[in-house]
């Protein structure tokens, strides 16, 4: 079974509830924004209300707000995202110099094992693609900075979720809602607890064929100078070609080290 990238809710997070400081003006324009993807890049107004869960009006003063600014375009009839809403995740991207530091590291682990290598921070119940050094095609779906995946099934997603309080981790869980992606993926509440609570053990993650068949890839948490996991780095394959024993037995200690190798770095990059 192939998984689509799952979209950002701009509902609140798991413990997170909105207060009086919320501004629902400003979440709905997220909500028309994130409407838009790679399976729905061009729209109608009406299509935009639906998506985004706004009447036409709504979603028709936000659009234009957006096009006014120059994060949207139309034809008339059709809207579409240009490319200035690129600014918004390069944002984020600039404003965190431990990407320029990790990339060449990615990219010397990806030679090494030969096979795709990427890093990804947990927003709500997803993981975040942040950086990624493809080797091969080896999902259904094309990856890239600002895709997004479920925590729960994903082995960067676990490294993350071990990191947390258990209550919280147990918070995020049960937003999940986890479902079976393939014949192998563990949905049951309790088991992904036990297993989160072996990666916590054990410092790192394997997981096999849980979001899609085929799919093989294991993760290390990436930690700050305070010991704080801030990210996770992964390498991922197929199955058929390098199976979860083989990524074990060959490919976990070079990924520990280009994690610690990032984790010194960021600590050098904060004193």
């Amino acid at each position: 079974m192939a998984i689509a990238a799952s979209p950002l809710s701009t509902t609140a997070r798991p413990g997170h509830a909105p207060g009086d400081s919320y501004v629902q003006s400003f979440a709905r324009g997220l909500e028309v924004v994130r409407s838009f993807s790679a399976q729905s890049p061009r729209q109608t107004l009406s299509e935009v209300a639906a998506r985004s869960g706004l009447s036409r009006a709504g979603a028709r003063r936000i659009l234009l707000t957006l096009q006014t600014l120059g994060y949207v375009d139309s034809d008339g009839k059709h809207f579409s995202l240009t490319a200035r809403i690129l600014d918004l995740g390069f944002a984020y991207l600039s404003s965190m110099p431990i990407w320029n530091l990790a990339e060449p590291v990615m990219e010397a682990l990806a030679g090494e094992v030969r096979e795709s290598c990427s890093a990804a921070v947990l927003d709500g119940t997803d993981i975040v693609y942040v950086l990624r050094v493809s080797t091969h095609k080896i999902m259904s779906i094309t990856l890239g900075v600002g895709s997004r995946l479920p925590a729960y099934c994903t082995s960067m997603g676990r490294v993350l979720l071990a990191a947390m309080p258990q209550e919280q981790a147990m918070a995020c869980l049960k937003a999940s809602q986890p479902e079976a992606l393939t014949r192998h993926t563990v949905t049951d509440i309790d088991a992904l607890r036990q297993k989160i609570a072996h990666t916590r053990k054990q410092g790192w993650c394997l997981v096999n064929q849980e979001l899609e068949e085929g799919l093989v890839s294991m993760a290390a948490p990436i930690r700050d100078r305070a010991g704080r996991t801030v990210a996770a780095l992964n390498i991922s394959g197929q199955a058929n070609r390098t199976s979860a024993k083989m990524m074990q037995d060959t490919m976990l200690q070079p990924l520990l080290e280009a994690a610690q190798t990032i984790s010194r770095l960021l600590a050098v990059q904060n004193s």
